[in-house]
């Protein structure tokens, strides 16, 4: 028996697969051109709604611009550290009650300087709260007569 098959089964899974990372041009093409976005200094949320809701990770698209870091060390530098916080915080979404409704999404970093580890996971935890209350639909006000 492996380790990872070993696991409780309420154990979370810190893992980042393949399967997770959004590559398919027509969807990323799809995600900018039907998706929501807001700005979270230095860091920018597209998301694309599920067609259900579902307790299975979005795919997900991290970037950096080679305009405002033109050294490829620091790119990847940023890339591995919105990894990494999303890595580590993806439970949010994937153990949000009744499911979460996000299908996409995207982290863009739109900072102009390398941001700390701590700033940049603790603007990605709101994002993925705000994700989460922006995309959930409330639930319909009864109306009193």
């Amino acid at each position: 028996m492996s380790p990872a098959s070993a696991q409780t089964p309420g154990a979370r899974s810190y893992s980042f697969p393949k399967e997770e990372h959004l590559c398919r041009k027509k969807l990323i093409e799809e995600l900018f051109g039907r998706g929501s976005s807001f700005g979270l200094y230095p860091l920018r949320l597209v998301w694309l709604r599920a067609p259900a809701p579902t307790s299975a990770p979005p795919q997900v698209l991290v970037s950096v611009s080679k305009r405002s870091f033109k050294r490829a060390v620091d790119r990847n530098y940023l890339k591995r550290l919105m990894r990494e916080a999303y890595r580590l915080n993806k439970y949010r979404l994937t153990e949000a009650p009744g499911g979460h409704p996000v299908g996409t999404i995207a982290f863009i970093y739109t900072g102009k300087e390398k941001k700390p580890f701590a700033l940049v996971e603790k603007k990605l935890i709101s994002g993925l709260e705000r994700l989460l209350a922006d995309a959930t639909p409330a639930p319909a006000a009864e109306s009193v007569s």
